[in-house]
């Protein structure tokens, strides 16, 4: 299966954000002929007040940002693996940070919703506290693309190895984790996390990244960026540069297989009290 991680600088102007991630996969599209994309996080947008990420959020299915990737996925005949979209929740004044998988048909075949919210308080001071304006989901989630298994996380997920446990008991081959990792947590935790979770579970790790700065209310804050590709070993086998853009990378089942024969610790694992 052929691979391809968008990375974006998604801000403040929805439409502009959509222009921008179609853009770019149609260029991975026409020059890599990929099996299957992932967005980063929050591509359709990032930053504002809680007020503008509702004012922003959709229904699914229906939407822009829900009917764009569909209409992407059914016109190239590509799996697309959304990053995370804002979703209106009826009943509830927070949005739900959704991935939602869309077939070679446009069909939605799976979604999950981020599990483990941001709360916590920068190195440099600056609070990040994403319950407030976003709900978190409570479902682990899988699905088939080419007779791979993937399994869904979001971002701060990434820090959670009981969640990965849990998607590779489902029979996860592949995780991708769409992200807006921080640059001062990403600089020093992205690389380190993604290979250390790609070594314990023994899978592929597609991370596709928002990257650069935005504004949050008066805040500028930025983003790491890094889209990386790590194989069952630990390896990084693509890396994004600095900027937008997009890499690709073959994901092979065999060296799944091959890994866990390897160092089988699924027969290893011990249950402790």
């Amino acid at each position: 299966m052929k691979a391809v991680l968008i990375q974006m600088n998604s801000g403040n102007d929805k439409q502009a954000n959509l222009q921008a991630a179609i853009s770019l996969m149609e260029t991975a599209i026409a020059n890599e002929h990929p099996d299957w994309i992932c967005l980063p996080e929050v591509f359709d947008f990032m930053g504002g007040s809680k007020a503008d990420k509702r004012a922003n959020a959709e229904t699914m299915p229906g939407g822009p940002a829900y009917t764009a990737m569909q209409a992407l996925a059914k016109k190239h005949g590509v799996f697309i693996h959304a990053g995370s979209m804002l979703q209106l929740i009826e009943g509830e004044n927070r949005v739900g940070n959704t991935t939602i998988i869309f077939n070679r048909k446009g069909e939605e075949i799976a979604r999950y919703s981020k599990i483990h919210m941001f709360d916590i308080t920068a190195p440099d001071g600056k609070a990040y506290h994403e319950s407030a304006a976003m709900k978190p989901g409570d479902s682990i989630v899988t699905y088939e693309c080419e007779g791979i298994t993937i399994g869904c996380a979001i971002c701060y997920d990434l820090r959670f190895p009981d969640l990965f446990q849990a998607l590779v008991d489902r029979g996860a081959q592949v995780i991708a984790l769409p992200a807006a990792f921080t640059l001062q947590t990403g600089k020093d935790h992205w690389e380190a996390l993604i290979r250390a979770r790609a070594i314990e579970t023994q899978t592929y790790f597609c991370a596709s990244a928002q990257t650069g700065r935005f504004q949050q209310g008066q805040e500028t804050r930025s983003t790491y960026g890094h889209s990386m590709v790590v194989d069952p070993w630990g390896l990084v086998i693509a890396c994004a540069s600095d900027g937008p853009g997009y890499v690709s990378a073959r994901i092979e089942p065999e060296r799944v297989k091959n890994v866990r024969a390897m160092i089988p610790v699924a027969a290893h694992k011990k249950r402790l009290s």
